[in-house]
Parts: structure tokens; sequence; C-alpha cells
């Protein structure tokens, strides 16, 4: 059935109509791809990272650093993917970022200085550019049709297992081979399983956007207007607070009070509580305008951190805050494909995605390196909390003026 509360799904179309059964195996294939792209490029380097530091005789800081600055190189490289897609087919950029995450990690694996290893990563931040959601979602928006909300949502349920096969992985193969051929490992796999789904495996999109767009003139204004600025803005802050937590978040609880065991069970529940968020949307909220959904998601993360600044005072406050944290988290990936799609259409949504993405690729970048100097010696993870909850409450109240002028200049039109 077709999401009746997406109007963009409504739109006749330059989307290739689907049916939902026909999704199934292309929804899988794309899953496939997105458990390697993020279980290699982004996921590996939490359990590789010390190897690597050993085997170049660096410290893990510049290893981490480099890693940062790969998502720096991805907010640049974000936008010119999106026009792309939109004008080349959405299977053809995911193809060649196939190509740019085999060549990267092979660079990575090679390396033997700093300089070759930082290169690798900046060579991986493009080619995560073309081959994360940011990327995957308008290339599946060209062919689902309108299906794309739910089969968006079980994308999501596939590449969220992504840290789950690949962290045991990762770690199996440099206990047993080193990192050096974990890597080279991961590289064939995107020249030999992922470069075949995108290129030969994937629908084709019965027709693409020109650079430009074939937007209504209500959508081109409406998406370089005000909404669009106060989404991005919402989509950076919250992409600061995921990034943050995620790096800090085990030592905040730690500085709490809690003892070591309490902090890592707590936070063991965040990767469940990400995949049990993503099917409350897919089987409950399925029904509820994406925009709304995108209000409960902003909201439980402002709860999640509110729990987070308390978390000293109770282990089960430790608790809620793990699992408002997951839930959030898990929802707001879905948020981030469904609402522009809602409020700007799908038109030209390659391009519309890169500039959101942009943005919130720096703030990822940023988060664990400005919050680690400012918790310096590990006294200020109370005052990071607070802060925290504050760019949370921020995230909210950017969002809701964003639908609030979309509303605004949607009724402007309709009265004009």
């Amino acid at each position: 059935m077709p999401d009746t509360n997406d109007p963009a799904a409504a739109r006749p179309d330059r989307h290739q109509e689907i049916t939902a059964r026909a999704l199934v195996w292309p929804v899988s294939l794309l899953g496939i791809t997105q458990i390697i792209a993020w279980g290699s490029l982004f996921y590996s380097i939490a359990v590789l990272a010390p190897a690597m530091a050993a085997s170049l005789d660096v410290s893990t800081t510049l290893v981490f650093g480099a890693f940062s600055l790969s998502l720096a190189a991805s907010g640049l490289a974000a936008p010119a993917v999106g026009r792309a897609i939109d004008s080349q087919g959405g299977y053809k950029v995911l193809a060649v970022g196939s190509l740019l995450s085999a060549l990267s990690l092979a660079t990575i694996a090679l390396a033997d200085n700093p300089a070759l290893f930082l290169a690798g990563w900046v060579l991986a931040g493009v080619a995560m550019a073309a081959n994360l959601y940011d990327a995957s979602f308008p290339a599946l928006s060209q062919f689902s049709g309108q299906h794309y909300r739910p089969a968006l949502t079980a994308l999501t349920l596939l590449g969220g297992l992504a840290s789950t096969v690949f962290w045991p992985l990762a770690w199996m193969l440099e206990e047993t081979h080193g990192w050096r051929v974990a890597l080279g490992l991961f590289a064939l796999m995107h020249l030999l399983i992922c470069l075949p789904i995108h290129y030969f495996g994937l629908p084709r999109p019965k027709a693409v956007t020109p650079t430009g767009g074939t937007r209504s003139e209500s959508d081109r204004n409406v998406a370089g207007g005000p909404a669009f600025i106060w989404l991005a803005t919402a989509f950076t802050l919250a992409a600061f607070v995921v990034s943050g937590t995620a790096a800090h978040g085990v030592g905040a609880l730690k500085a709490s009070g809690l003892d070591p065991a309490t902090a890592i069970l707590a936070v063991a529940l965040i990767g469940p509580m990400q995949v049990v968020g993503r099917i409350l949307e897919f089987a409950v909220a399925r029904g509820v305008a994406p925009t709304r959904v995108g209000i409960a998601s902003f909201s439980v993360m402002l709860i999640a951190m509110l729990l987070l600044s308390q978390a000293g005072l109770s282990a089960w406050l430790a608790f809620g805050f793990a699992c408002a944290y997951g839930l959030s988290n898990g929802v707001m990936s879905i948020v981030r494909g469904t609402v522009p799609a809602e409020l700007f259409g799908r038109d030209g949504y390659g391009a519309l995605m890169g500039r959101l993405a942009q943005p919130a690729f720096f703030a990822k970048a940023l988060a664990p390196v400005l919050l680690a100097a400012m918790i310096a010696d590990g006294e200020e993870y109370r005052s990071m909390a607070w802060l925290m909850t504050a760019l949370a409450a921020l995230a909210l109240t950017a969002y809701l003026v964003a639908l609030v002028c979309h509303r605004k200049h949607k009724r402007s039109m309709d009265q004009g």
C-alpha cells in the first residue's frame, strides 16, 4: 500500500513504479552492501586502531584523527556525489563508490608511513559519501516509487547489522592474520560483492534528474529557503550529539560514579535499541507522517541527554539513557531519509541529500575531538552532558521551526 502520509509518494512521476514484493530482492542486496560499507569503512577502525598505531609507530590519536579527516572529506564530497546520483543514476555512483572503497582500503592496508595512511583515509571519506546512507537513500528512491519509506526502513534495519557483523569479523581477522590482511579482504568484498550488486543487481531508474532539477518552483524555493536551512541545522546538531555521545558516552557514565561494569552494560543496550526503534517505525509508525516521527525522534534524543546528565544518581537512569539514545539514533537514520522527501519532494533528491549531509559530516568529524578537548582530564564530563542536552534541545527547536517555515511557505503558495 502507498504511504498516504508522504506527499512525495503521490507525485506522478519520474520514479520507476515497482511492486512491494519486487522490492524485496533489490533492497536485500542493497542491505548487504550497506553492511559491508558501514562495517569496513566506519566500524572496523574501532577494533583495528590499536594494531594500526603499533604497526605504523604512531599514536592511536593520529589513527582516529585520520578517521575524523575522512569524515570531513565525506562532507566536502557529499554535494557533488548527490548531484551525480541525480544526473547519472544512483546505481552508477554506488558502483564507483565500491571501486573507491576497495582502492582506499587497499591503500590503507599497504601504507608504510603516516602520509600514505592519511591519504588512504581521505579517499575512504570520499568513498563513504558515495556508499553510505546519504548516497543509498536517493539511489533507493530512484527505483522504489511509492514504496520508498518502507523500503528505506527495511534498508536501515539491514544496515544496522554492520557493527554486529564487522566488529567480531575484524577482531578475528586481526588476531589471526593482522589488520592489513583484514582490510585487504574488506577491499575484495567491495570489488567482488558490492560492485556487481550495485551495477548489475539494482533496478535502473526510469529517469534521472539533470543537475538543476525539474522540481516545481515551489519545491525549489522551499529547498533553498528557511525550511531547508533550519532542517539542515537540526540534522547537523543531532549529528554532533550522536557522534560525541558515541565517542564519550562510556566515559561520561563512568565519570558519573557508576561502576565500569554497569556503564558497559548500559552502553551495550544502545545497539539493540537502535534495531528496536527501526522495527517500531516499520511496524507501528508507518502510518504516521514522517515529520511527526521526526518530532518523536528529536524529543527522545533530548530525553536521552537529560538522563545522561543525571545518570550518576541511579543505574536505572543510565539504562534509560542507553535505551532512549538507541531508540532515537535508530529512528533518526530513517527520519534523515524520509522527512526531506516529504517536505521537498524526490526530484533532484540526490543533490538535496548531499547538501543536507555536508554539514552533518563535518559535525560528526569535529564532535569527538572538540569534546575530548573540553573533557581534558576527565573532570568535565558532567559539563559535556549538559552541553549535549542543550544541543539536543536546539536540534529539536530547529526541527520544529523548519516544519513551521515549510507550512508557512506552502500556505503562501496556495494563497498566491
